[in-house]
């Protein structure tokens, strides 16, 4: 365990290091003076593109497919009706009694 809390150390050390050079190297190259501008090279030509064939604008006339006529469907067969019985009735629940019933105080020992 302590091996890895050293590790994490070190390496939270070497980014923190890191994190400077960088920022230094940043600053170092805005400091640069304007650099020289490069002479005009000669710019590559390209080929021209090869013209898009037109394509056709009317439309060939097909035949119209003839679909065959669906066949009938079956009839489904009647289901005899089922009769259930009565549900049960629900048992009544217990009442909550809302009275607190008083209960008798004993009278104090008497004095002597």
């Amino acid at each position: 365990m302590a091996y890895f809390k050293c590790f994490i150390f070190a390496l939270s050390i070497a980014l923190a290091a890191s994190g400077i050079n960088v920022a230094l190297a940043a600053r170092h190259l805005l400091q640069l003076p304007p650099l020289p501008s490069v002479p005009n090279m000669p710019k590559p030509t390209l080929p021209p593109l090869p013209t898009i064939p037109t394509l056709p604008t009317t439309q060939p006339s097909l035949p119209k497919p003839t679909l065959p006529p669906l066949p009938s469907l079956p009839t489904m067969p009647s289901v005899p009706k089922v009769n259930l019985p009565p549900l049960p009735s629900m048992p009544s629940l217990p009442t909550i009694p809302t009275t607190i019933p008083s209960f008798p105080f004993l009278s104090p020992p008497p004095g002597n």
